[in-house]
């Protein structure tokens, strides 16, 4: 049986161990601009030891944002930004993936010109987003009523991904992770309740599943599908998401990511909030849909990760919150060493301090 801590391949990509850092929204970039700086890469480097790290949700262009300070991938200042995250953690050894995002209806109008966010169908998350100033003084705002995209919008987000993605490789970056999660603009397209469309992009499953086989198509046609992933989340349903259907849409879209060819499948089965369990049988389901990698997220312990990879059930496990205040997760999970608690206080916005200050354990003094 693999070990949580032996070494293994994404794709053709070496991996040190089985233990994955999950996508975090930090919200430390600098303003105005949302870019990645050198304080993220000091934070991304102390946490290389993770077999892959999955960063922060990106946004790929400017209409996708929907929180403040949230870093982007689609200005030539955000690329050289994210240059300094990937060659810190290249230079620390660690592998790193960009998250790409559109939040879609989860949004405000003070990010958009036009004062609307965009979704598939005009209806409001009716949320809560976090809104700043370039101060980072702020507070959460209820989400704004969103317009319907038109076909030819569609196609736009699909060639946005696409170049996002391009620029994530110029930036350095391993590979890329689709957002199909949470409650955001593929998971809203994959939904009946958020998707109440009457074209090729609403109704059936089958139609439900157009708008992120062909965000997957482009980007794998742009970067190698072995460098791109697909993170869903089928039985979250904060956000107002609740969909009983979801589970078996998202298997179908599963088979279509199995057909392009990407790298792995990530499960994610909590966000913020505790979700449902997820089922055994649907569990089987995945792995039988998905034959590539899979990674699972949610709250998983040392046991219950080695658990699920003795049961065959994933291939690799992610870890968020642990890795806010342990930057060295595998070596502690490894050698029994108590993991530290992270001051809630400090997770969105503000400087070094909760950030990059958790130190790792002197192991010299072990």
């Amino acid at each position: 049986m693999p070990s949580l801590f032996d070494a293994t391949l994404l794709a053709d990509l070496p991996l040190g161990n089985r233990v994955v850092m999950a996508p975090m929204t930090r919200a430390r970039t600098t303003q105005p601009g949302n870019i990645p700086n050198a304080l993220m890469a000091t934070y991304y480097a102390q946490r290389a030891s993770a077999g892959l790290i999955i960063s922060e949700a990106t946004q790929i262009i400017p209409q996708g944002q929907g929180y403040s300070f949230t870093p982007g991938i689609h200005s030539d200042e955000q690329i050289e930004g994210w240059k300094l995250v990937t060659d810190a953690v290249h230079r620390a050894g660690g592998k790193i993936f960009l998250q790409l995002w559109h939040v879609g209806r989860m949004s405000h109008e003070s990010f958009h010109a036009d004062g609307q966010p965009v979704a598939p169908s005009a209806l409001n998350a009716d949320n809560m987003v976090w809104v700043a100033d370039d101060t980072g003084a702020g507070d959460m705002v209820p989400t704004s009523t969103p317009r319907a995209l038109s076909l030819a919008e569609i196609s736009e987000i699909v060639d946005d991904y696409r170049q996002a993605a391009a620029n994530a490789i110029t930036a350095g970056f391993d590979g890329v992770e689709l957002h199909g999660a949470n409650g955001y603009l593929i998971d809203q397209f994959l939904r009946a309740t958020s998707n109440q469309r009457d074209d090729q992009y609403g109704g059936s499953a089958e139609n439900r599943i157009r708008f992120v086989t062909e965000v997957a198509e482009a980007v794998a046609a742009e970067i190698g599908a072995d460098k791109v992933g697909l993170r869903i989340s089928p039985f979250v349903m904060q956000r107002n998401m609740d969909d009983p259907t979801v589970p078996d849409t998202a298997l179908l879209a599963v088979r279509e990511m199995h057909r392009i060819g990407l790298a792995y499948i990530h499960l994610g089965e909590a966000d913020l909030t505790d979700a449902p369990e997820t089922p055994d049988q649907w569990r089987h389901d995945l792995r039988a849909a998905f034959p590539g990698t899979i990674i699972v997220a949610g709250k998983y312990t040392r046991d219950r990760a080695q658990k699920i990879l003795d049961d065959g059930l994933a291939d690799l496990v992610a870890f968020g919150r642990p890795f806010v205040a342990n930057p060295d997760l595998p070596y502690r999970m490894q050698n029994g060493v108590a993991l530290a608690e992270l001051d809630p206080a400090k997770l969105f916005g503000g400087d070094a301090d909760g950030y990059s200050t958790y130190p790792a354990v002197p192991i010299a003094a072990e």
